[in-house]
């Protein structure tokens, strides 16, 4: 802006009219002369800052003033202080920037103001284009990410690559901050651990020979002393980074923040334009002070705090002349930083409220009237640029003071409505990064944040169970520990008062963008940051696989909070103007916002597929349902793009919006940034990256609805008109037509709960790490205190050790438990958790809501269901410290309507997504995991629950069927035999972190260990589904026999390697994923087998009633697979025992117990809690199969070694005991066991004798409930045609030499299981009493005596009588008494 002397000339060209006080008396034309220049002289004094006195000045009027003014600013100035003066010592151009032509190695991304820089590859490294070679100098580093750096100073010799970066050359020296060491070819420590928002000074003294480095103003020391000087040695500024990481230089473009004395900046301030700013911002100031009183004739001076401008014309054309070389100024980031903002901080020094400080609103306007267009709009990014700046690299103080006073600045700028427009229009969303402005960081450092004087105290919370309870009573706590708790809750509120003031702001500011009333001057606020806002979102979702252009997990997370506190403001203000509307309470988003083209979802994902597909699918559908009428040209080109971009190979996901021929969208540099310039640089000694844009979708005309891009939408399409519906145009039939104060906050809900799904639940979860921490450290330091109390006495040097371990736990929790208090205040509050209680109940009722449009449902976003799931995973696991979840309001309810969306879509066929459904049928799975949960599930309609059972119960193929089995196991579990840990027993000695999860899924860890809750309600729905739909019953059970044949058959080939490998002289390790790989199958059959049990424990007949179909064929093969793993599992030194014996890490849940347990109650299951009919037929398939041994019964049976090993085996010292059913059950459950495998032996024997009286019989005959087909499967053919003639051909049977082996196994088995008469002799009486047909075989009778003897008489006398029996009955007794393995029959 220009002027050619007079006031009017400069003046003419703007209406001058500000927004004052029109009740103030106002004069109207230019004072008297006199009094004009006595106010000029006033305002515009000489340098020294007094006004001359009257007498010795000239008369000063307007058409002299530029004269004067120049020359006042001419006073001091230096011919020296131009741009390029020469400066001793340092050699390179003005301005000084990274050296993006030649001085960098590997790839980075580089600012546009080539300050910002982003490392790319494992360890980059670029210079600075300044290098300095005599006296002292000094640059910043801002830190945007506190990951691996080296940052420090380099010689132009210095050679780089990959691997070695400043600091690891004779030449160079590096601060690490990260690993907080200083770095020349050698390491050792040094200074402190640097965080984000931190800044690190790097000074150089060259006269001195000495490098050293501050970080946020306080010295480190002296890092390097008699560093290389000289002739031809001279030091660049450099950074070596690594992937991702980022930071942002600088060397003087910007006051320094934290100067040092003595050290001058790389780049050398514009002192001139600073004196000029100086000057003219002090006469800017003398005019605010000043009042013309024209009554009385003279000019009065007025306090600071009452300064305001007066709308007189001789005030305006004063400040006219002023901002003609103001103005130019203005537009210097280091100007703008140092002298303008400087100046409105000063403002609002006095305290109170912004609204009670009207000057700052007053200057805008005069800045908007008195400067040219691109002065203003570069003035107020610069000024946004470096409070930006300045909020995010302050550091934190106990009151906060900084972050309050940059905040209540910005607060005063935005309330401006032009200043705020121009802002959301050009600057906040696309050259700031501004949800900067609502975060809060976590300091690193907590004593130089002040915590340990607001929280002098520190007290560590116990842990707390998933379902937010404290594991400890409040009874166990001493009077200490209480006193302790209550000082430590004292300072945690008194901390988090202070943050809700710096949160308070935040949302001022939000609902200053959320205005919707400022339509005074063009578009309202909402809506220019409604369009922003989307493209926000899809910046960072179409970014997802480009880690560099990604919002921070950390900023989103707080900007979420702010955002949703603002919005649900203003919607409660909205409704409350308009009753009968939605309150922020019942807020959801319409489902007609996913179909009718108004709320664009980019590339998201949908639950039926594709967006293309589903308009062509559903376009019938669309028309009837919701009035909507797909264009045919429409469909064919969203075919065509779709083809298109399936013929693509090797693309980059493109963002939409980008034309065929336009140019590469700019990149935000999310983690770049100090600098808040775009990214646009990619450096790469390689190659060069290219990124393509993708072609949008063509825009149609439609004949119901328009498809406009978000640029392109105005305040109707939003809100909509008398003949428009807006956002909610197409609503179906099923949808109600209650009204909705303001449809643009529907949009901004729609993307909060985008904006969650896409990296805030992450971060929710990665905050819990310092909690986990504090339960670590707190059971170290107990575990510690408990070995000094037994430690004696006289070993002096353990206790010292001891004690020195304790000071270190001790130091160690008071830092965690004050950096935990800042962030339950600052992430798990209360508030915070509502606010996630909030997102969850919009989201199923957004889901319900969808739910009843039937078809349409498929076009609801994935990310509503995700966000549904994610948002009750972090209630439940992340805020237990803020309170328990039945706190919350109506929780209950909400958590049945969870299950009932849980229960109900895990299966529907409207959703096509792979992932999404097994996300589903993970939160299902985790969901009957914990009581209150499990009991939502049990509170949904009954129609719901039998549906969910019947999807569960669907055959395992083609399908996640680990998943629904898991299910399944939770169901039964603590019903089952054994099964009623929370771990496994073999680990209980164990710490849980030392103990290996079990490996279904990852994200089932954590309920793996929850106490078992069985729900005996969805067991009878189970029960009654297997029972009446006989042929979903038989091929559900042959699928899960399938699974199971499969997942133990992989596990048994995968201990073969294992085992191979280990014993590999050359290889002493085995791959972790392949001990991963072997668990998973391991855990997969356990819990197979542990469905069969409920399902043999519930539906016993599915198995035993052969009249139904493929009964028997299942029994079969349950027998088959059940003397498979016994086998397997039960034999002596075999290779599940040596592998289980490695006790590998990963392999810690392979044992013995888990499994076989599962098998054992099967077993008892089949042959003790049955009826007699079913037990015969059980017991039958089972001693028929031919894979049955009788060794492993008496495995589970016995503790002691087998008799038959052979000596070498036995003379081997035995590792562990191996599983026992006496050691894990009741004995008489274990006799009864026992003695129903020897009586049926019995029965077999005889059943045999009654063939032999009665001759031949037909093979497909049953008798005495004994299936033909597994008897003698044949060898009673040709039967003897006399009664009482034996039978040579059975007696020569294959099965009739092994029942004479095994009834020997077990008559020895029950011998030394139950070593004492008393015990073998009831278990003879128990089966007398059960009506077993024991006592009608007299000669089994007699060997069940013998058996129970111990008396070596009476077993040789009735020796003697069974071999004479056998004359009577059948050859088999004279077998089975002369067989050499009947030890305990022959001893004598």
């Amino acid at each position: 802006m220009t002027s050619k002397g007079a006031g009017g000339t400069a003046s003419s060209r703007r209406n001058y009219r500000l927004g004052l006080d029109t009740d103030k008396a106002k004069s109207s034309g230019i004072v008297n002369e006199k009094l004009l220049s006595d106010y000029l002289h006033h305002v515009f004094r000489s340098g020294d800052g007094a006004p001359a006195p009257a007498l010795l000045r000239k008369p000063l009027t307007f058409q002299g003033l530029n004269t004067h003014l120049e020359n006042l600013l001419s006073e001091g100035e230096s011919v020296d202080d131009g741009p390029e003066r020469e400066v001793e010592g340092r050699l390179g151009p003005q301005p000084v920037v990274l050296d993006h032509t030649g001085g960098f190695e590997g790839l980075l991304f580089v600012d546009d103001d080539l300050l910002g820089v982003i490392g790319h590859s494992n360890f980059s490294s670029i210079r600075a284009t300044t290098c300095v070679y005599k006296g002292k100098w000094a640059y910043e580093v801002l830190i945007s990410s506190q990951g691996l750096m080296q940052i420090g100073w380099c010689t132009l010799y210095c050679r780089f690559n990959q691997e070695e970066g400043v600091g690891d050359t004779p030449d160079s020296y590096a601060y690490d901050g990260n690993r907080v060491r200083k770095w020349n070819v050698v390491t050792t420590n040094y200074g402190k651990s640097w965080a984000a928002g931190d800044i690190v000074s790097c000074l150089i003294d060259l006269d001195d020979a000495s490098v050293a480095f501050c970080l946020n103003g306080q010295s480190l020391g002296t890092a390097f002393s008699d560093i290389k000087t000289g002739p031809g040695v001279a030091y660049f500024p450099a950074i070596s980074l690594s992937f991702k990481e980022s930071v942002a230089f600088n060397f003087g473009s910007r006051p320094l923040r934290y100067p040092s004395e003595g050290y001058l900046p790389l780049q050398d301030p514009p002192a001139a334009d600073l004196l000029k700013a100086h000057k003219l911002l002090g006469f800017v100031k003398n005019v605010l002070s000043s009042r013309i009183h024209v009554q009385e004739d003279r000019v009065v001076e007025t306090e600071r705090s009452v300064w305001r401008l007066d709308g007189q014309p001789t005030v305006l054309i004063t400040l006219a002349h002023i901002f003609n070389h103001f103005a130019p100024l203005m537009c210097k980031v280091y100007l703008v930083e140092d002298v303008l903002m400087n100046f409105l901080l000063g403002i609002l020094e006095g305290g109170g409220s912004v609204d009670e400080h009207p000057l700052i609103q007053q200057l805008l306007d005069l800045f908007w009237l008195l400067m040219e267009d691109y002065e203003i709009n570069e003035c107020l990014k610069q000024l946004m640029m470096s409070l930006l700046r300045a909020y995010r690299f302050s550091p934190i103080i106990p009151d906060l003071g900084f972050q309050i006073h940059y905040l209540r600045l910005t607060t005063a700028i935005l309330r401006h409505e032009k200043s705020r427009k121009y802002l959301l229009g050009n600057v906040l969303f696309d050259v700031l990064r501004s949800v900067v402005f609502f975060y809060i960081k976590t300091p690193l450092r907590v004593k130089e944040a002040g915590l340990e004087e607001l929280i002098p105290t520190t007290w560590w919370p116990t842990h707390s169970d998933k379902e937010g309870k404290d594991e400890r009573e409040p009874k166990d706590e001493s009077s200490d520990e209480r006193l302790r708790r209550r000082a430590y809750e004292r300072g945690c509120q008194r901390l988090k008062k202070r943050i809700e003031v710096v949160e308070e702001l935040q949302v001022q500011i939000l609902r200053l963008l959320l205005n919707n009333k400022d339509k005074s001057t063009g578009e309202a606020s909402r809506y220019i940051f409604l369009n922003k806002f989307r493209k926000f979102l899809q910046e960072n979702a179409s970014n997802r696989g480009h880690p560099t252009a990604l919002c921070p997990p950390e900023y989103m997370l707080c900007f979420l909070h702010r955002l949703i506190t603002a919005v649900r403001a203003c919607w409660d203000e909205a409704s409350k103007k308009s009753p009968g509307s939605l309150a922020s309470d019942e807020a959801y988003v319409p489902p007609q916002l996913f179909y009718n083209g108004k709320v664009d979802y980019f590339d998201l994902q949908r639950l039926g597929g594709l967006l293309s597909h589903l308009k062509k699918t559903l376009k019938d559908d669309l028309a009837s349902q919701a009035n909507i009428v797909m264009d045919p040209a429409e469909i064919q080109a969203a075919s065509m793009d779709d083809l298109d971009e399936d013929e693509e190979s090797g693309g980059a996901q493109r963002p939409a919006g980008a034309g065929p021929g336009s140019a590469p969208a700019a990149r935000p540099g999310w983690l770049s940034s100090p600098t808040l310039g775009r990214a646009n640089r990619f450096l790469s000694t390689a190659a060069v990256s290219l990124m393509t844009p993708r072609r949008p979708l063509g825009q149609p005309e439609k004949l119901k609805v328009r498809t406009l891009a978000v640029e392109q939408r105005t305040e109707d399409d939003i809100e909509g008109s008398h003949s428009n519906d807006g956002l909610l145009l197409g609503r179906p039939a099923q949808e109600s037509d209650r009204p909705v104060a303001d449809k643009s906050l529907l949009e901004i809900t729609d993307g909060i709960v985008m904006m969650y799904n896409l990296s805030v639940h992450q971060q929710l979860g990665k905050m819990v790490v310092v909690a986990d921490d504090v339960h670590e450290y707190a059971a170290a330091l107990k575990d510690t205190d408990e070995k000094i109390a037994r430690c004696p006495a006289r070993r002096a040097d353990i206790l010292d050790e001891l004690h020195k371990s304790r000071k270190v736990f001790a130091e160690k929790l008071n830092h965690l438990s004050r950096r935990l208090a800042w962030i339950n205040a600052t992430i798990y509050s209360k508030e915070k958790m509502l606010d996630v209680y909030w997102l969850l109940r919009v989201c199923i009722v957004t889901v319900e809501h969808a739910d009843r449009t039937g078809s349409l449902f498929a076009f609801t976003p994935e990310f509503y269901l995700n966000v549904a799931m994610y948002a009750y995973n972090a209630l439940k696991n992340y805020f237990g410290p803020a309170g328990g979840m039945e706190q919350l309001p109506g929780y209950q309810e909400t958590l049945a309507q969870l299950a009932a969306i849980l229960a109900k879509h895990f299966a529907d066929p409207r959703i096509v997504g792979t992932d999404i459904k097994d996300a589903l049928m993970q939160a299902l799975a985790s969901y009957v995991c914990y009581p209150q949960s499990l009991r939502a599930v049990e509170r949904i309609p009954e129609e719901q629950r039998v549906a969910m059972m019947r999807n569960l119960l669907a055959p395992y193929e083609q399908r996640p069927w680990a998943q629904t089995n898991w299910i399944l196991v939770r169901l039964w579990r603590g019903c089952g035999f054994g099964y009623r840990y929370t771990r496994l027993p073999h680990l209980l000695k164990t710490k849980p972190e030392d103990a290996n999860l079990p490996s279904l899924q990852r994200d089932l860890s954590i309920a793996s260990f929850q106490k078992p809750c069985p729900s005996l309600l969805l067991q009878r729905h189970m029960a009654l589904l297997l029972s009446t739909e006989k042929e979903m019953g038989a091929s559900f059970l042959n699928s899960v026999l399938n699974q199971l044949n499969w997942a133990f058959s992989e596990f048994i080939g995968m201990i073969q390697e294992i085992q191979q490998a280990a014993e590999r002289p050359e290889r002493n390790f085995v791959d972790t994923r392949q001990l991963k790989v072997c668990a998973t199958c391991f855990d997969l059959s356990v819990s197979l087998l542990r469905v069969l049990e409920m399902t043999v424990t519930l539906v016993p007949e599915i198995f035993l009633d052969w009249s139904r179909p493929s009964a028997e064929l299942l029994l079969r093969r349950l027998a088959q697979l059940l003397n498979q793993v016994l086998n397997r599992a039960t034999a002596e030194k075999n290779l599940f025992d040596r592998v289980v014996n490695l006790r590998l890490p990963g392999l810690e849940s392979v044992d013995h117990y888990p499994i076989l347990v599962a098998v054992t109650g099967i077993l008892v299951r089949l042959l003790v809690d049955g009826d007699r009919h079913g037990t015969c037929r059980a017991a039958c398939v089972l001693l028929s199969d031919p894979c049955f041994q009788l060794h492993s019964i008496r495995h589970l049976l016995s503790d002691e070694p087998s008799a038959t090993v052979s000596s070498t085996a036995a003379a081997a010292p035995t590792e562990r005991k191996h599983f026992s059913l006496n050691a894990c059950e009741r004995s008489a459950r274990r006799h009864r066991f026992v003695s129903v495998l020897f009586v049926f032996l019995g029965r077999f024997c005889f059943h045999r004798q009654r063939l032999h009286q009665r001759g031949r019989e037909d093979e497909g005959g049953e008798h005495a409930g004994l299936p033909q087909q597994g008897i003698a499967a044949g060898s009673h053919q040709r039967a003897a045609d006399e009664r009482g003639r034996p039978l040579p051909h059975l007696l020569r049977a294959p099965h009739l030499c092994r029942l004479q082996a095994l009834l020997a196994q077990i008559l020895q088995g029950l011998h030394q299981s139950a070593p004492d008469e008393q015990q073998r002799l009831f278990l003879l009486q128990s089966h007398h009493h059960r009506g077993g047909r024991l006592h009608q075989d007299p000669c089994l009778v007699l060997l069940t005596h013998a058996c129970c003897s111990q008396s070596v008489a009476s077993a040789a006398s009735v020796a003697l009588v069974c071999l004479f029996l056998c004359c009577v009955f059948s050859h088999a007794i004279k077998l089975f008494i002369t067989d050499r393995t009947c030890t305990f029959l022959t001893r004598k």
